[in-house]
Order: C-alpha cells, then sequence, then structure tokens
C-alpha cells in the first residue's frame, strides 16, 4: 500500500468515531409529561414497569427521552394547571392517568398527543370518539369496569363472607365514571342478595364523617373505588377497615399492600408497560388517531391472608388457589 493511501485509510478510521459521537450528540430528545395522582408511582413497581416499557421499545430516559413528572396528590382541581404547565412547556407528548387527569389534559392542548391510562368508559366521557377509532389526539389503555368485573369482585366478598349481607362502597361521586360504576354495582349486588351503601367522600377532610356513617350501619364489607382521592388516603382507609374488622376489596393491588383483604382488577403494571408502547409508536411517527384503544387483557387476583388473620376469617382453600398471589 502507498504511503498516502495509508495515510488516507488511517485518517477516515480516526473519523468514524467523531462522526458516531455527533450523530449520537445530535439525536433527539423526546420531552414528555407524566400526568397522574401519586407521587409513589415514578418509583414504584409501575413507574419501573413503564420505563421498561420504554426500553424495550428503544427510549431511555435521560438519555433519548426525558420525563417531567406531575402529581395531583389527591386533589383534582390540580389537574388543569398541571395540564397546562405541561403544555407550556411543548411536551413532546403527555401520558395521563386517571380520567380527570386526561380531560384536564385534552382540555389544555388538542395537538399534543396525548397517551391515557386508568379511564373507563372513555367514550361516554367524550374523551374519544370510539376504541376503534378515538380520533383527535387521544389514544391508549381502558379499564375495563364491566358489570362482570364489578360482579367478580362482588362475589369473592361473598365468597369469603357467605353471610354477608351489605356492602358499603367508599366513592369520590365527582369523579366523572363514580355513578355509572355505582349503577353497576348495585345491578351487580341483587344477584348475590348483597345490599350496596353509597359513602361519597369529595375531599380528605370527609373520610372521618364517612367512617362515622360506615359505623353506623355496620355493613359486612368495604368496597373501596380507585378514584385519586381513595388511592392518596389508602393507608387510612385501610386502617380504619382494619381497626373495625371491615374486609376490604378493591380494584389495585397498593390497597391490598396497605392493609386490604383482597383486590381484584387489571395489572397495572402490565398496562403501565403496555402504555410505553404507545408512547413509543407515536414518538416514531404514528398519529394517535389511528391507534385504537385497548382493554386490559391480563387480571389478577390478590389475597392478604395476614389481614385475614387479623380478622378472624379463615379465606377458603379454592379461592387461595384462584389467587395470582397471595400476602403471607
Amino acid at each position: 500500500m502507498k504511503r498516502r493511501e495509508f495515510i488516507t485509510l488511517l485518517s477516515g478510521a480516526a473519523a468514524w468515531p467523531l462522526a458516531a459521537r455527533a450523530q449520537q450528540q445530535t439525536e433527539r430528545v423526546h420531552r414528555i409529561g407524566f400526568l397522574a395522582n401519586d407521587p409513589a408511582i415514578q418509583n414504584s413497581a409501575i413507574g419501573l414497569s413503564f420505563l421498561q416499557g420504554l426500553r424495550e421499545n428503544g427510549f431511555m430516559d435521560g438519555k433519548n427521552i426525558l420525563i417531567d413528572w406531575r402529581f395531583a396528590e389527591g386533589r383534582p382541581d390540580l389537574y388543569s394547571p398541571l395540564a397546562d404547565a405541561l403544555v407550556r412547556l411543548r411536551m413532546d407528548l403527555i401520558v395521563a392517568s386517571t380520567a380527570p387527569a386526561t380531560k384536564a389534559a385534552k382540555q389544555a392542548t388538542n395537538t399534543i398527543p396525548i397517551v391515557m391510562l386508568n379511564v373507563s368508559d372513555p367514550v361516554s366521557q367524550g374523551i374519544i370518539a370510539s376504541l376503534a377509532f378515538p380520533g383527535g389526539n387521544v389514544t391508549g389503555l381502558v379499564l375495563d369496569e364491566s358489570s362482570e368485573i364489578a360482579g367478580k369482585r362482588l362475589q369473592l366478598i361473598k365468597d369469603a363472607i357467605p353471610e354477608i349481607s351489605r356492602v358499603a362502597f367508599v366513592m369520590q361521586p365527582d369523579e366523572p365514571y363514580a355513578q355509572h360504576e355505582l349503577q353497576i354495582l348495585e345491578h351487580a349486588a341483587r344477584s348475590l342478595q348483597i345490599r350496596m351503601q353509597a359513602i361519597a367522600v369529595r375531599r380528605s377532610e370527609e373520610f372521618a364523617e364517612g367512617f362515622n356513617r360506615i359505623l353506623h350501619d355496620r355493613p359486612g364489607a368495604l368496597l373501596v373505588d380507585d378514584s385519586g382521592l381513595n388511592f392518596s388516603n389508602r393507608s387510612l382507609i385501610m386502617d380504619f377497615a382494619i381497626r373495625n374488622r371491615l374486609p376490604a376489596i378493591s380494584t389495585l393491588k397498593p390497597y391490598v399492600e396497605a392493609g386490604g383483604l383482597m383486590s381484584y382488577g387489571s395489572s397495572v403494571p402490565d398496562n403501565f408497560r403496555h402504555a410505553a408502547s404507545y408512547v413509543a409508536k407515536i414518538l416514531k411517527g404514528a398519529k394517535p388517531a389511528d391507534l385504537p384503544v385497548e382493554q386490559p387483557t391480563k387480571f389478577e387476583l390478590v389475597i392478604n391472608l395476614k389481614t385475614a388473620k387479623a380478622l378472624g376469617l379463615t379465606i377458603p382453600l379454592t379461592l387461595q388457589a384462584a389467587a395470582d398471589e397471595v400476602v403471607e
């Protein structure tokens, strides 16, 4: 090889790492806002599932994507200003967990893509046009709160406590889906000969009054909706339930971890991981209007045997065998 050719080849080889570094430096960094209720999400199994889903689709927080986390912390009135702030910061995409968060984000922008989570019946709430053709700038996953799922929770209570005849439903009545959920539960309860008692709580200060109503009527168990207010106060609710020997069932596993007896609902970590795939598709060029909204496919039953023992309950072995997870 001639000396001039060797120097040219050597120079070109030396330039390759510089070119690669330049390409890395110019790789676009996407900014997404994450609007939710509970700050614990960020470092919990739920948040880690979301980050894992992003990595599986080629996005890593701090490298080619930056996440701006915003939390309402049990105050629905904060969703709108938090959403407005994310829009002002010109996010490339907003992930919204719960219906109030999604509606606030949609009200704040009709151009920035929105991936929704933990929303029941978004069509009737006016968030999307249909599941198959959402239209607009919103897509994502929904909660399957059908009569079958609601009936399953009540059936689980009946299986654990066959003699039960009354269940108190702790709910945030101002949530968009709350009244419809109560109707679904009342319909399911009739076939099980269970009477539903609605305990409406709108603010944290109202839990004391709600607890007094429960103590006065003495239901056989508590059913807790998954509103942001209840979730933020789950330890308070579960402590009350255990002190007063009330079995509690909910949609989400964190209630069981806080002392609830059972939870039955879609796998939240799985939902968040799947939502990350929507984020990736949109950041790679897909339009939200063209991505059908999906329903969860994985449901989990979690039973807390430690709580059952504290309540003096013996959970049937058949019910334990059906559980996806048992806390002992």
